[in-house]
């Protein structure tokens, strides 16, 4: 995902994530530009997903 889809979609993308995932905090989703790898790595870490997989899930919802 590009760093403008990241900025544009984030807002909306976080209440989905927490949907599926309702033990991520908001500190585990705060969003910092520049630090996507590092927010993937926390999903990864919080999913068990690889960093693909997060991607992927993340363009698809």
């Amino acid at each position: 995902m590009s760093e403008l889809t990241w900025k544009g979609r984030w807002n909306e993308l976080k209440g989905k994530v927490k949907q599926q995932y309702g033990k991520l905090t908001d500190d585990d989703l705060t969003y910092a530009e520049g630090k996507e790898d590092e927010l993937i790595g926390r999903l990864q870490k919080e999913t068990g997903k690889t960093k693909e997989e997060v991607e992927t899930w993340l363009n698809k919802l």
